[in-house]
């Protein structure tokens, strides 16, 4: 599977900017979570969003709820996360994951990520 994220970019606090990630290649499915993660200069990389690809149903991290919100296109295979409102404190690079194992009621939305993207890179200036 091959993800291909973009979107990143300069903007300044209270802005707006929208990631998407095209997924492609034989291996992909419709099983599975897929998501958002992030990382700021010095931390771990943190859980932000993530679907449900077959059902659709979505979570969030409590820093973003409100905000960043985290849809998907099944006929395009393209995830996507809408950033508004957005904070010196969402400057990091994201990163776009798939997994391809069936996610139960109470796994977590970022369970089984079995492949990433490259990540793109979001700066918001305050």
């Amino acid at each position: 599977v091959q993800l291909q994220a973009c979107g990143g970019g300069l903007v300044q606090a209270g802005g707006s900017l929208r990631l998407s990630c095209a997924a492609s290649g034989p291996a992909f499915n419709r099983y599975g979570n897929m998501g958002w993660f992030r990382q700021s200069s010095g931390k771990e990389y943190e859980f932000v969003a993530g679907i449900r690809w077959s059902g659709g149903s979505t979570a969030c991290a409590d820093s973003v709820k409100g905000r960043l919100t985290i849809s998907r296109d099944n006929a395009k295979n393209t995830l996507y996360l809408q950033m508004n409102s957005l904070k010196s404190g969402d400057t990091a690079v994201y990163y776009c994951a798939k997994g391809l194992r069936v996610a139960g009621r109470s796994a977590p939305y970022y369970y089984g990520m079995d492949y990433w993207g490259k990540g793109t890179l979001v700066t918001v200036s305050s």
